[in-house]
């Protein structure tokens, strides 16, 4: 089975070094594209990795990875055998939280990337990023009526998706489960790498 790996901002593609190793070494064929440098839409980034992949896979995205993957799904529910959701709110942005990214998104374009915010990525590149999060769709529906095993994992201390909003997710799936990580953030897969990628091996178990 093919395993697509989506990742957070403001990290990289490269976040996933862990997981490709291990995912491969079982016997997984894994793609870990960029990205950035695909636009201002989710749904349209979403357009472009279907092209770009053959066949069906299962889609595993954190935070942004994730609102990617729910694009996946929801444009082409068929190639899309499985979902593992990592750090992912569901809805769409509060107007509270779109205040809050056109603030970041001012400051990265004017004084660039803020002293307490580690990554490689360039500016304007995580200002992309950012304008299509705020911009994206309301996914409840596409997680309500997603067909195939639906797996949402959160940090215990994951400051944007709180393990209850986790859990809620997980209740309106057709097949859905929780896997909480104690000591893992909003980035649980790098906070806890081993811990994550053991629940992504178990997961990913039905399809070999």
């Amino acid at each position: 089975m093919r395993v697509l790996l989506l990742h957070a901002w403001p990290a990289n593609e490269t976040m996933w070094e862990p997981q490709v190793t291990a995912l491969g070494g079982a016997g997984f064929e894994t793609v870990a594209p960029r990205l950035y440098g695909r636009g201002p839409s989710i749904e349209a980034w979403a357009t472009q990795l279907l092209g770009e992949i053959d066949g069906p896979f299962v889609a595993v995205g954190a935070s942004l990875g994730g609102y990617t993957a729910l694009a996946l799904a929801r444009r082409a529910p068929e190639r899309v055998v499985g979902l593992v959701l990592v750090g992912s709110p569901i809805g769409a942005d509060s107007p509270d939280r779109r205040a809050y990214r056109d603030e970041l998104i001012a400051g990265l374009r004017t004084t660039g990337i803020p002293a307490d915010i580690e990554t490689d990525v360039d500016a304007e590149e995580l200002a992309v990023a950012q304008e299509a999060m705020r911009d994206r769709s309301d996914n409840t529906g596409v997680v309500a009526s997603f067909g195939g095993p639906l797996l949402v994992c959160v940090g215990d201390g994951d400051e944007l998706l709180p393990v209850e909003e986790a859990r809620a997710i997980a209740s309106q799936a057709l097949r859905g489960s929780l896997r909480v990580i104690p000591g893992g953030g909003h980035l649980v897969s790098l906070d806890r790498p081993s811990e994550f990628t053991q629940v992504v091996l178990e997961f990913l178990a039905q399809w070999t």
